[in-house]
């Protein structure tokens, strides 16, 4: 997680606020209309969804805070160290163990509530249930009342800390107290440090950003550090440690020889070297303040020795500025920035390269592209200006003598889009008059004009003679009638093909048309009675029954149509009676009818039995059964109050 995301946390709720949010969001989004005349099944679903928002509502807000907080195993080491001492991680991890601990919970009281309501019996018990789970939620929102007030806390100091990131280029000041560090800062940088003559001014880390060089720098004031074990180091110092051991940097030790900070110059030397493993694989720079007041050279020599030691490894290097005065502050800074970009460009050189030192990844593949040409023979050739270009006039439209242009060739040929200029008048050839020759054409990689015969104009002229000669004595005339009956049968089946789309086309224009109407008339699909009775039997059913009530039904409608006049269908009496025919139908018994056998019929009341018997054994009421829900009396709550009640 990058340190700009710390400002975008989100407000922490108390656990009051986080209740009236859950809540009263609840309420909004879902309706609150049930009453008891309802189906059980909609009560159910109403106050199931009811608990299972409220508890989606909670787990989505708990999910959002401890997202929004950094997780400690995936930041940087120097952000890690630095969360660890300003609010103790062990803190941190409970505070966010805490509130995943109580989105839990709440998503286990949902499951066994919803279980719960799934079997309710009434919308009192519904409701019931409903006041009981968002109960036990509000429950375990309100024992996160501590865990939400700190990490509020923890959000609103992150939010102050300083914007440094770990892995730019990044100077780091350090030292005792009131050596100068923040007035170099403020020198260097736009960075608004308070700058005090007492020690421990800078309680924290102070971040200043410069140019140099057309990249961006940071440079990190930190607090002041004394000599003495790291355990019983406080909280202001451990951040300067952490800012040394993490960043990767080039470490600016600030000293004080004029001893006006308080300590003295041996009490310097000896932190240095404390919390020089602190500076390993580092740049080093020992940077002497004040050098107004006192300088290297006007100490003792014990002490200069002492001094000197500090440069014996070699890759320490001894600065001089005075902040006071402004003497050396840019060249400290420049020199420091010089060095830090050196040793950056270096290392990304070596991690781009392998155990024999070639270059790999992307580094190689840049490398592997760049080739810079040099003369053979190891000559060294110097850089010179030709003496054409020296001599060369500045170019003037009203000399006589001046060189004539493009331009000036297009204002006499007529100006823009008339003259055409020649871009092969420059060409350098051998010949000159090679420039105006065709540009040979390329084909498949190939020059054509290395495969054109001189001949073949002779050759294409001898060849149509042939031609004319053989057509005049009529060679061609029996390939000429081939392919008049060729094309003749070509055509044929053209005009088939056409007249199958046409056919093609017709249908589908006909099944759109008649997409929701019977293609087929309903007389031409009847089957006759005995061709269904003789099927019928073939499959093993008794038909006997069906054909007797068709000839019956066909009887009585055959009468009625034969044996009165056309006229008589007015007749209410003949429109009752044929009615009558149209609705009369045998009794049909459920239980033998569609069962082919005595067998067939006992193995489907025994499937029946089977499928009725755990039904019967859980004997639960069901959405069919009747059901007394928990109202009250009507005619205790209906009608007119009295007086005397209303006075009550």
């Amino acid at each position: 997680m990058s340190k700009t995301q710390w400002k975008e946390i989100p407000v922490v709720p108390t656990s009051q606020e986080f209740l009236d949010i859950v809540l009263s969001r609840t309420q909004r989004r879902l309706p609150t209309q049930i009453r008891a005349g309802f189906k059980i099944s909609r009560i159910r679903a109403f106050y199931t969804r009811k608990v299972k928002y409220t508890s989606e509502t909670f787990t989505e807000r708990l999910s959002k805070t401890i997202a929004a907080f950094p997780r400690l195993q995936d930041i940087h080491p120097f952000h890690r160290d630095l969360l660890n001492t300003l609010y103790d991680a062990d803190h941190f991890r409970i505070a966010l163990g805490q509130l995943n601990t109580a989105k839990s919970l709440i998503e286990a009281v949902s499951r066994d509530y919803v279980r719960l309501l799934k079997y309710g019996q009434s919308l009192f018990q519904c409701k019931q249930l409903k006041r009981a789970a968002l109960g036990r939620m509000a429950t375990i929102c309100k024992r996160l009342k501590d865990p939400l007030v700190y990490l509020e806390q923890v959000r609103q100091h992150l939010g102050r800390l300083p914007s440094i990131d770990p892995n730019t280029r990044t100077l780091v000041i350090c030292g005792y107290p009131n050596v100068g560090k923040s007035s170099f800062l403020k020198s260097i940088s736009r960075a608004d440090v308070d700058v005090q003559p007492y020690a421990f001014t800078t309680k924290s880390l102070f971040v200043g950003h410069f140019d140099y060089k057309m990249l961006r720098f940071q440079a990190i004031d930190t607090p002041g550090i004394l000599d003495h074990p790291l355990e019983e180091m406080n909280t202001i110092e451990h951040q300067s440690i952490c800012a040394i051991a993490h960043l990767r940097a080039a470490v600016m030790y600030f000293m004080d020889l004029s001893e006006q900070c308080g300590y003295s110059v041996s009490a310097q030397i000896s932190l240095f070297h404390s919390i020089k493993p602190l500076f390993a694989n580092k740049l080093v720079f020992i940077v002497i303040n004040k050098i107004d007041l006192a300088k290297p050279e006007d100490l003792d020599p014990a002490t200069q020795e002492q001094l000197q030691g500090m440069l014996k490894s070699g890759e320490v290097e001894l600065l001089q500025l005075s902040c006071t005065t402004t003497e050396g502050v840019m060249n400290v800074r420049n020199a420091a920035c010089d060095r830090l970009l050196a040793a950056r460009n270096a290392e990304k050189l070596k991690a781009g390269t392998n155990s024999s030192g070639e270059p790999t990844g992307r580094l190689g593949d840049l490398l592997r592209r760049i080739h810079v040409a040099q003369p053979l023979g190891g000559v060294t050739r110097e850089t010179s200006i030709p003496e054409a270009v020296k001599s060369k006039k500045k170019y003037d439209p009203n000399d006589p003598e001046r060189p004539i242009l493009e331009r000036d060739l297009e204002a006499e040929e007529g100006g823009a889009g008339v003259y055409n200029f020649n871009m092969r008048k420059n060409y350098l050839l051998e010949n000159p008059d090679w420039k105006e020759d065709r540009i040979p054409e390329v084909f498949n990689g190939k020059n054509v004009y290395d495969f054109i015969d001189p001949d073949i104009e002779a050759k294409l002229a001898a060849l149509e003679a042939e031609e004319e000669k053989l057509e005049a004595e009529g060679y061609y005339e029996s390939d000429d009638d081939l392919e008049d009956a060729e094309e003749a049968e070509i055509r044929y089946k053209a005009e088939l093909i056409r007249e199958k789309r046409q056919l093609i086309r017709n249908e589908a224009k006909m099944r759109k048309s008649l997409k929701n109407r019977a293609v087929i008339p309903r007389s031409a699909k009847a089957v006759k009675l005995s061709q269904m009775e003789s099927h019928l039997g073939n499959l093993g059913y008794d038909a006997s029954n069906v054909a007797a009530r068709a000839r019956s039904q066909s009887r009585g409608r055959s009468t009625m149509r034969t044996d009165g006049d056309a006229m008589e269908l007015d007749d209410p009496k003949a429109a009752l009676q044929r009615a009558k025919s149209r609705a009369r139908s045998q009794s049909t018994n459920r239980r033998t009818d569609g069962v082919t056998d005595e067998v067939a019929r006992t193995k489907s009341e025994k499937l029946a039995k089977l499928s009725q018997r755990k039904m019967n054994r859980m004997a639960r009421q069901g959405e069919a059964d009747r059901h007394q829900t928990g109202s009250l009396t009507k005619h205790l709550v209906t009608g007119k109050r009295s007086f005397q009640a209303n006075r009550r």
